[in-house]
């Protein structure tokens, strides 16, 4: 075997192993560029020798590059090729123009895929005609190019399949968790009712009060843990109903912390808030994804101090939720705010793994980003960048629903 051709076969072999098509494809015709001259090299896609092709991959690596050549991918001869099923050598029709973007040497080769058909394309300006031997070499870039293109729809099923045995994973034990969690509470309350109806037990005052603050308090645990259920359902429809209106984050994450010092007489929170124009926010919803985190840090980080920080430029509002808990394991914060993601070994903390997913989606829906820092051991910073000026559409809307100001 000669050099050009072993050089050529190993570029295909390299081409081949590749996890990502295009940069394999780029060395492949790199090489096979150095093998037989052409400009322009297009890839097109049907799903029927009849139908309509679509260029997947296209690149310009001619010579005195022009945006005229750059505009010649040789549809015409794709359509033929793949509705021939046959290699197709195409001369110029004037090959004596002096200018040689007029004189297009053209030759496509057919090939087929697992799900549909293709035509390789290769466009030279100016000749000379291809060769018996380029166009053995262009047929054996074809195959490699259908395999390539086969090999990058199959890894993607494999990603679809396992992001889907993912989800269906954190779905089980979601179900198993919240089977758990509900019934906790349902325990406490059905427990502490059924001892305060005892008829052969009086209880004093003291300890029916005690027993009625467990039952409110699980009361409002399980109401939570329900509006979250029913939140997240709605998230995932597009049907979260949000209203926009001017809102002061200051004054937002003040009602917020003050509310939450009642809740938890000795949380330890400190506030650092730039005053802020107002933006265009939904006042209920933003302040949901701040009782969340305060819910996440109290779960996680019992004890530990808080401190919100409220910075503004001209273009955004940045608030930083920080506490000073144990932190959270580098290896799960890629799917901190998946819905129904826990932390695993966290299975003290009570929750439903809804809250962080539905204070991304809402943050989402105003246009912002949210996302997480932590240091193990010393603590975790959520951060949430919300823009100033409103979505489009979201001042004159006023009510709508994530999907729609997403």
């Amino acid at each position: 075997m000669s050099d050009t051709w072993s050089e050529f076969y190993g570029a295909l072999l390299q081409a081949l192993d590749n996890p990502d098509w295009k940069k394999g494809l780029d060395a492949l015709f790199t090489v096979l560029r150095q093998r037989f001259l052409f400009d322009n090299v297009v890839i097109y896609r049907a799903e029927a020798s009849s139908s309509l092709p679509e260029a997947v991959y296209a690149r310009a690596l001619g010579r005195g590059r022009r945006a005229e050549a750059e505009a010649a991918w040789g549809e015409g001869i794709a359509n033929l090729v793949l509705s021939e099923q046959k290699i197709v050598h195409e001369l110029p029709a004037t090959p004596l123009a002096e200018d040689r973007l007029a004189n297009p040497h053209l030759l496509g080769l057919p090939f087929h895929t697992a799900d549909g058909y293709g035509a390789l394309i290769f466009v030279r300006f100016g000749g000379p005609p291809y060769t018996g031997e380029q166009i053995q070499q262009a047929t054996l870039a074809a195959i490699a190019v259908a395999h390539l293109l086969d090999r990058h729809a199959l890894r993607q099923t494999l990603s679809q399949l396992e992001a889907a045995r993912h989800r269906a994973q954190l779905q089980d034990d979601f179900l198993a968790a919240i089977s758990h969690d509900i019934h906790t509470p349902l325990g406490f309350i059905k427990g502490y009712t059924t001892s305060l109806l005892r008829s052969d037990t009086r209880w004093d005052e003291a300890t029916q009060r005690e027993f009625l603050t467990i039952i409110d308090e699980e009361t409002d645990r399980l109401v939570t843990m329900l509006d979250r259920l029913l939140d997240s359902a709605r998230l995932q429809q597009g049907m979260l109903p949000m209203e926009f209106q001017p809102v002061r984050l200051e004054a937002l994450i003040r009602d917020v912390a003050l509310r939450m010092q009642t809740r938890v007489p000795d949380l330890r929170l400190t506030l650092d808030l730039t005053e802020a124009p107002p933006l265009q926010a939904d006042t209920v919803r933003l302040g949901q994804v701040l009782e969340n985190l305060f819910d996440n840090a109290l779960k996680y980080a019992p004890g530990a101090p808080v401190k919100i920080t409220l910075q503004a430029t001209p273009q955004k509002q940045t608030i930083v939720f920080a506490d000073e808990g144990p932190g959270i394991p580098p290896q799960h914060l890629p799917f901190i705010f998946e819905r129904f993601y826990r932390v695993p070994g966290e299975s003290a903390a009570r929750g439903t793994g809804l809250g962080l997913f539905i204070c991304r989606e809402i943050v989402r829906a105003h246009g912002g980003q949210i996302s997480v820092e932590t240091s193990p051991g010393k603590g975790t910073a959520f951060r949430i960048d919300l823009p100033v000026k409103p979505l489009s559409g979201t001042a004159e809307a006023g009510k709508q629903t994530v999907k729609e100001a997403s």
